[in-house]
């Protein structure tokens, strides 16, 4: 499903689309109400016309919206519109990594740099929940 440049998503209007994939669609959008740019995640129409998937849904953003982390996007809403099921992040600016690497390697000492802020959020969030019997924890 493509939504078009000004269609709007409750107060959400859509700015320009950022890129698909198998879990959805994900659009930079600017938030009437508080004026400011979010990212808006679109799921594709099986998570909306299942009951299932649409209760793992919630259940996964009641989660996320609980976590604070300094590399983990924050939620802010979601939402149903019209039968559309959408996220509603904050919007951070900057190169993918696909970008990146389409410039050159990444010299060994970026590259483990660059791990460590991604393994953090990922410990953050499982540890915060649960601590799996192969996750250390100290």
């Amino acid at each position: 499903m493509t939504i078009p440049t000004g269609a709007r998503l409750g107060p959400y209007e859509i700015l320009v689309p950022l890129g698909a994939g198998g879990m959805g669609e994900v659009y930079k959008a600017r938030d009437t109400r508080l004026e400011r740019t979010v990212a808006v995640k679109v799921l594709p129409s099986g998570v909306s016309s299942s009951p299932e998937q649409r209760q793992r849904f919630e259940r996964e953003a009641k989660t996320i919206s609980q976590l604070s982390h300094p590399h983990i996007c924050a939620l802010y809403d979601v939402g149903n519109q019209d039968g559309v099921e959408y996220l509603v992040m904050e919007y951070l600016e900057g190169e993918t990594l696909g970008e990146r690497l389409l410039k050159s390697p990444l010299p060994i000492d970026q590259t483990l740099s660059s791990l460590s802020p991604s393994v953090s959020p990922s410990r953050y969030s499982m540890t915060r929940y649960s601590t799996p019997s192969w996750l250390p924890t100290s």
